[in-house]
């Protein structure tokens, strides 16, 4: 069994979001991660604007859409590289690697000016790009605990002046501000993609691919059509493979 996926997933818990993807493209949102691995005082949670991605093999990905969601897009590994997507580095509690950062992260104290704002800004982009192996995810408002490692997760962060390179707990709870923030991200770093990126589309049941087939025949129009022909060939309900994972 290959313990990889020569294809990045991501899945979603709603199929308009999918049509939505399928239309035009990701965009990177704020979530919340948790840094208590840390033990930095006052700090459990920062949010990061992210696309995020799996590369778990078919075999496993029951587990995977039963947490995150029934729909979802197959991309390519070429594409993924090609919009610096990049997998995360997983620390596991107690490591020296956990010192390591917080070292790296007072040397900001020593610097001034703009050198100081830009170690901290690639400073919260490693950060971004890090997580643990075992840790808690907010899910509806609620802490889960999760084993990360397992995933194993990809992640697209922008870096942009126009983008704010974190939020804040306060902030990202604040919904008029998360949703400001938000935007932010749609307007100035999009992730888009072709019909020859895509090698699946997942839907939840059978059911599903007749409003899908429609919305592709009627929504994507800006791609050719051949393209969409062979496009609509990659749709596969989790229903009907189940058996077969």
């Amino acid at each position: 069994m290959n313990p990889k996926s020569h294809t990045l997933f991501h899945f979603t818990k709603n199929k308009e979001v999918l049509k939505v993807i399928l239309k035009g493209g990701f965009w990177p949102r704020y979530c919340p991660e948790d840094v208590s691995w840390l033990s930095y005082p006052g700090f459990d949670f920062v949010a990061y604007p992210m696309v995020c991605f799996c590369d778990i093999p078919l075999s496993r990905i029951q587990d995977h859409v039963k947490f995150y969601g029934d729909f979802g897009i197959g991309l390519t590994r070429e594409w993924a590289l090609q919009n610096n997507a990049t997998p995360v580095h997983y620390v596991s509690k107690g490591n020296n690697l956990i010192e390591t950062y917080r070292r790296l992260s007072s040397v900001s104290s020593h610097l001034e000016g703009n050198g100081k704002n830009d170690f901290r800004k690639s400073f919260r982009y490693l950060l971004a790009h890090s997580k643990p192996t075992v840790g808690q995810m907010v899910v509806n408002g609620d802490l889960v605990e999760k084993e990360f490692y397992q995933e194993p997760e990809w992640r697209c962060v922008p870096q942009s002046d126009e983008i704010e390179d974190h939020l804040s707990k306060s902030k990202f709870e604040d919904v008029e501000k998360l949703e400001l923030f938000n935007e932010a991200t749609l307007q100035h770093y999009k992730l888009e993609f072709t019909p020859k990126d895509i090698k699946y589309i997942f839907v939840k049941n059978d059911s599903d691919i007749p409003d899908l087939i429609s919305f592709m025949q009627s929504d994507l129009g800006h791609f050719p059509y051949a393209d969409i022909q062979i496009l609509m060939s990659k749709v596969i309900s989790l229903e009907s493979i189940s058996l077969d994972l």
